[in-house]
């Protein structure tokens, strides 16, 4: 199963990880809405160099940041597929009766590159905080408290539901379950049934837990957290940054 774990590194001692997660926030996020402006080929290999350094700041492994590219990655390969054959109209090669095309192409190393940088920019931002922290970071921000903790409990209770999946699917081999098939396919489906129905039943047991115990008066977070020169230093080098991005794309279009 692939670890979705965010913050397993949240612990080291960088620049990023030191950085106040408010300012972290909208740094990062500015850096994501300028990257995806970009359209221009001249562009990306300065987009990369700088997701690049970003990476290499934060210390985070190399496998983790692959492990959690990994599902994104066949969406890539689905365009991969797709896209060099449906758009465009300067052919490159021809297979058979399909023939690639030079504008496919291009667009596809847009999106390929805009797409792993964007990601691996969230990826430091949500690896380098614990995620509880940039949940109360978020809510200092501004954002609603019942929309922070909807995002905090999807997040926690993912490791829930895959546990429950691995029991299951435990019991389900020592009964003798091979997984092949067309009656596996109904397995599934009553497996994914069942899971949802216990999900459901939990949420209902846990709000009514959390109720009791004066769930539902939210309160501010801004006092946890203490910006200084240094914070705020990095804030206007990334804004910079992304205003650098975003003006030359809209420029030399």
């Amino acid at each position: 199963m692939i670890k979705l774990q965010l913050d397993a590194y949240a612990h080291l001692n960088t620049i990023l990880h030191r950085w106040d997660p408010r300012y972290k926030t909208i740094g990062l996020m500015a850096l994501i809405f300028a990257f995806s402006f970009v359209q221009d080929l001249r562009l990306l290999p300065f987009m990369v160099l700088t997701t690049w350094i970003l990476f290499v700041v934060s210390r985070l492994p190399l496998s983790f940041l692959l492990d959690r590219l990994r599902l994104p990655a066949y969406f890539l390969l689905i365009m991969a597929v797709l896209l060099p054959f449906l758009s465009g109209e300067t052919v490159l090669f021809e297979i058979g009766p399909l023939a690639a095309k030079e504008e496919g192409c291009l667009q596809l190393l847009v999106i390929t590159v805009r797409f792993i940088c964007i990601l691996t920019v969230a990826i430091i931002l949500f690896g380098t905080t614990p995620f509880l922290t940039t949940i109360k970071a978020m809510h200092a921000l501004g954002l609603p408290f019942i929309l922070t903790d909807m995002a905090f409990f999807s997040y926690r209770y993912l490791y829930e539901i895959g546990d429950h999946l691995k029991t299951m699917e435990r019991a389900m081999k020592m009964r003798g379950f091979q997984g092949r098939g067309l009656g596996a396919i109904g397995m599934f489906a009553s497996l994914a049934g069942t899971i949802l129905v216990r999900s459901c039943e939990q949420s209902d047991r846990v709000y009514k837990a959390m109720s009791l115990r004066g769930y539902g008066r939210p309160r501010c977070f801004s006092e946890e957290f203490q910006a200084g020169l240094r914070d705020r230093i990095g804030l206007l080098i990334v804004i910079l940054v992304a205003m650098v991005f975003a003006g030359l794309q809209f420029i030399i279009r």
